[in-house]
């Protein structure tokens, strides 16, 4: 492992997700990535922020016994419709019916952020909520775009950073990476509060 900070302190990334390792990229602060072993499987009863914040926490525990000296960084993300939460499609036809069902409606986006740091056990855990306002979409809008980028393993059968764009009438939302599965603003913040200077100076 690379150390990130003067101390010897190490970056761990606890997830399998290419597009979370994508996003913490850019920061451009050197780290490794390992796979947690979490049940993801949602509580009676337990809203979606709370579900969120609970597994991002979970997933950085899962990783932290074999990662002395590291700041682990866990995430988890679901997408909610009329109270349901939309899982990832899977295939094409699910496909089309998650964004047929989405057509001309609001999904809201809950990303759970955690920075846990192994040696002093010092825990950063918190929620962003990410709006995607969907345009009314024909069956052969939905066709020809799920035929062009197959999003088959993304909540909600879109990618954003790609040509799901064209499917949006709005977004809202304080930080566009976090309707991708990693919120770099507020981890940034949150790596600042555990000593590591993202722009290598602080404010």
């Amino acid at each position: 492992m690379f150390e990130t900070g003067s101390d010897g302190r190490r970056l761990l990334l606890a997830s399998t997700s290419p597009f979370r390792r994508e996003l913490l990229a850019r920061l451009g602060l050197p780290f490794t990535v390992q796979a947690p072993a979490v049940d993801e499987t949602r509580l009676p009863g337990e809203a979606a922020p709370a579900l969120v914040a609970r597994l991002a926490e979970q997933k950085a525990r899962a990783v932290a016994r074999a990662a002395p000296t590291t700041l682990i960084i866990g995430s988890d993300q679901v997408a909610v419709l009329d109270d349901d939460i939309i899982g990832k499609p899977g295939d094409h036809p699910h496909a089309v019916a998650q964004l047929q069902r989405a057509s001309g409606r609001t999904v809201i986006f809950y990303t759970g952020l955690c920075l846990l740091d192994s040696t002093s056990g010092q825990c950063q855990v918190t929620v962003e909520e990410f709006r995607v306002i969907f345009r009314s979409l024909t069956a052969p809008m939905i066709e020809a775009y799920l035929q062009r980028e197959q999003p088959y393993q993304c909540a909600g059968s879109f990618k954003s950073e790609g040509l799901g764009i064209a499917l949006f009438e709005r977004l809202e939302g304080d930080d566009p990476t976090s309707l991708i599965g990693l919120p770099l603003m507020r981890l940034t913040r949150m790596l600042e509060t555990a000593g590591i200077a993202v722009l290598g100076v602080t404010s």
